[in-house]
Parts: structure tokens; C-alpha cells; sequence
């Protein structure tokens, strides 16, 4: 297993090593051990899998009280993955960055508590699967406006060949970055 850390500080890609053969292949997607050895999360409570087709952009969300980690991972199509670091604390607070995740190669992206995430999906369909550090917490949950002009995220929505990305009306009102409502400082 390879970590690769990214820009931003805590978020970091991590490559399960794949063994294939002519049936096809293996690969140990989590391992509490050496997810240890690498200061990963070894404490998962949910796992969440969605089904989305081309255009279907799912986020900003985040969570207050119950703020939750994010192993994320394409199972089948390719989608734009972004976190935003929402934590006030940080010298990376308000900063993005985002990744094209997809089933083939196998990547998964740690997002941890105290950040945003969306994504958009790319290909005709896509399935992701995510695990969670803590449970799913409707008061907490908040949702920061994908085309957010602070943010100023770069969607590759030229890749969508015309089409207009289709969020569910809770995300078609999401919060101004401006106005969000923040994690406590010590996130």
C-alpha cells in the first residue's frame, strides 16, 4: 500500500497494491494494521455507496457535532472528487483540491473530519463507496454551494459534453462559503 500525501495537509491518496494473474486480480483495499503503520483511520462505523449517472454532482457536505471521515473509493465509472479543509485551525483552512477518481486505477482518497466533500460524475455512471468514522447525523448535516465564487472550484464540467450538473434540491441551496457554519476550531 502506497500513501501519497496531496497539497493539502491530512488529505492524502492511498494506492492498495494490486496481484493479478490471468483470471484477473486481488487487491487488500483496507488493513487496520497497515492502515496504522500509516496514521490512517482504523475505526470505521458506515459505509456508504451511491449510484449516480453522467452529471449528477453530489456535495458540499459536511457535518457538525459528528463531523465524519471519508475513505473514499470509485467501485465502477470516474468521477471529479473534492474536499474543501473547513477547519478553522488550519493553514489550509478554505483550500481545495480535487482528484479523478476512478474504478481502474485503484485509488482511494482520506478525507478527514472537519472538511467538505463533493463530487461530479464523469463517466455515463458511477458507483462510489465510502466509509465513515462516525454515523450519519442529520442536525449536524450542512451543505456548501458547489459553484461557490469564494471557493472558486474548477469542475471539469467541460467533460460533461453540455450538460448542466444535476444536484438534489437540498444542494441547489446550499450555504455561502462566507456564511457556513464552521467546525469548532480545535477540528
Amino acid at each position: 500500500m502506497k500513501v501519497k500525501n496531496t497539497t493539502i495537509r491530512d488529505l492524502q491518496l492511498v494506492e492498495p497494491q494490486r496481484f493479478g494473474d490471468s483470471r484477473g486480480w486481488f487487491a487488500e483495499v483496507y488493513n487496520q494494521v497497515k492502515f496504522a503503520d500509516q496514521h490512517l483511520p482504523t475505526h470505521f462505523v458506515q459505509d456508504n455507496q451511491s449510484f449516480s449517472t453522467k452529471g449528477v454532482l453530489r456535495g458540499l457536505h459536511y457535518q457538525l457535532g459528528k463531523p465524519q471521515g471519508k475513505l473514499v473509493r470509485v467501485l465502477s465509472g470516474h468521477i471529479w472528487d473534492v474536499a474543501v479543509d473547513l477547519r478553522p485551525s488550519s493553514p489550509d483552512f478554505g483550500k481545495w483540491e480535487g482528484f479523478h477518481l476512478k474504478s481502474d486505477p485503484l485509488q482511494l482518497l482520506w478525507i478527514p473530519e472537519g472538511f467538505a466533500h463533493g463530487f461530479l460524475v464523469l463517466s455515463d455512471t458511477a458507483e462510489v463507496l465510502y466509509k465513515t468514522t462516525d454515523l450519519y447525523h442529520p442536525p449536524g448535516e450542512r451543505c456548501i454551494l458547489w459553484n461557490d465564487p469564494t471557493l472558486n472550484i474548477s469542475w471539469p464540467l467541460e467533460a460533461l459534453d453540455g450538460l448542466t450538473p444535476s444536484v438534489s434540491p437540498k444542494d441547489a441551496v446550499g450555504t455561502l462559503f462566507t456564511a457556513a457554519d464552521l467546525p469548532p476550531l480545535d477540528a
